[in-house]
């Protein structure tokens, strides 16, 4: 049986795409058994030996004590028999779902299956996209039957960037197979290194879904909050006061407004509705939720622009700072940061924009969205706190006063320094 095979080592398991969810279950799988793994990113790769994390997530020591071979070779993928495929399945630029990762990842899992071989995806995709998309691309480079041959199944990361506390080891794990003995295997694996358990779907499908509403439950949530946020805007009063407000009944849901970026929230929901348009339906809530969302870095910057032209101020000569470029706090992913937008929307009205960010690397930020980070100055006109890093909690009004113009505003994004301040001009979503 694999799951014995795999635990005496007599069988090696393979993480396909290294990134911020492969490399943890590698190395997580790897302190226990026979790991492989494979990233076609060789620069990456040279990292991971040198026990360094391309993605700032993991230490050294986590990397002690494992037995991993980091691989861009395809020669070296063919000594494994279990598969877990983990690269990203992003968005384009029209927000369609954009799957060749996952179909360059299955073409190379397929010039390597053998029979009795194991292929696990993780990646988050549309309800059928396994069986559908990926399993025909594996038969056809294989030359192998599907479940004849080989099994496959699904089991969605649940990998949160940035929390210390919800690992890869300490969260309930859904899995699925094509059969009953594929789930039993699935499962039996997984349950190796995940110290809560498994849930076991009854489909593929199924987990597919069960992933893809995660992040969609979130997104329309988040959405109804932020439109909350500009009524209430208009209405001069805090969101956050009514938050809390509101908070104080034991049933209320605790979602907050805020920019909505990164590889999962703010993409998920669109292969969902990408999924229902092909079978004739248009997702009304969720496309609704997905357009306030993705308009909220546009918002925020033009409340500004409104503020600093209320200040007498000439917006075409104006200087703004934006404070954090990352997706989300504490974290160096900038996949789909929203912050962009606001940077993108403020140089449309001709605004200087600087950016700063403790945990953003310039060359990666310059490279996905054409503009880098700057030293902070002093003299600004507005000043953007978009991201609650930890670095940013403590700073004072004497600080904001220090850099802001006279007349300068403040513009708190996710409310960190409410009621804190008593001479500035501040506005928060």
């Amino acid at each position: 049986m694999m799951y014995k095979k795999l635990i005496d080592k007599k069988a090696t398991l393979a993480v396909i795409g290294l990134g911020y969810v492969g490399l943890p279950i590698a190395l997580a799988f790897a302190k226990k058994i026979k790991v492989i793994g494979f990233d076609i990113n060789e620069k990456r790769v040279a990292s991971m030996k040198k026990g360094i994390d391309p993605s700032a997530e993991l230490g050294k020591a986590d990397f002690k004590g494992c037995d991993i071979t980091f691989t861009a070779s395809l020669e070296d993928l063919k000594k494994a028999n279990f598969f877990i495929i983990a690269v990203p399945t992003p968005i384009d630029e029209h927000n369609l779902p954009d799957l060749k990762p996952l179909i360059g990842a299955s073409t190379t899992v397929g010039k390597v299956l053998k029979k009795g071989d194991y292929i696990v995806y993780e990646s988050t995709v549309y309800p059928g996209c396994t069986e559908e998309d990926c399993i025909p691309v594996l038969e056809q480079c294989s030359g192998l039957k599907f479940r004849q041959d080989f099994k496959a199944g699904y089991s969605p990361e649940r990998i949160n960037p940035g929390d210390k506390e919800h690992t890869i080891t300490k969260i309930l794990k859904v899995v699925s197979g094509c059969d009953a003995e594929s789930l039993d295997v699935i499962s039996k694996v997984y349950e190796i290194i995940v110290e809560p358990g498994v849930h076991r779907a009854t489909s593929i499908k199924v987990a597919e879904a069960a992933k893809i509403i995660e992040n969609t439950q979130r997104d329309v949530n988040i959405a109804l909050m932020n439109e909350l946020s500009i009524i209430f805007s208009r209405m001069g009063i805090n969101t956050y006061d009514v938050l809390e407000a509101a908070g104080t009944k034991w049933n209320f849901l605790k979602f907050f407004p805020g920019l909505v970026g990164g590889h999962c929230i703010g993409v998920d929901p669109y292969y969902l509705t990408y999924k229902a348009e092909s079978l004739g339906y248009h997702a009304r809530v969720i496309n609704s939720g997905r357009y306030v969302n993705d308009s909220m870095g546009f918002y925020v910057a033009k409340n500004l622009v409104k503020k600093i032209s209320a200040a007498g101020k000439n917006i075409s000569k104006s200087k703004v700072l934006i404070m954090g470029a990352t997706f989300k706090e504490d974290v160096s992913d900038v996949r789909n940061s929203k912050v962009a937008d606001i940077v993108k929307e403020l140089k449309s009205y001709g605004v200087a924009v600087d950016v700063v960010d403790p945990h953003a690397e310039s060359d990666e930020l310059r490279h996905e969205y054409g503009f880098g980070l700057s030293v902070a100055g002093k003299g600004y006109d507005g000043v953007i706190v978009a991201v609650n890093h930890k670095a940013y909690l403590g700073l004072d009004e004497k600080y904001f006063k220090k850099i802001l113009s006279p007349k300068g505003v403040l513009v708190d994004v996710k409310g960190i320094y409410r009621g804190r301040f008593k001479d500035l001009t501040y506005w928060s979503l």
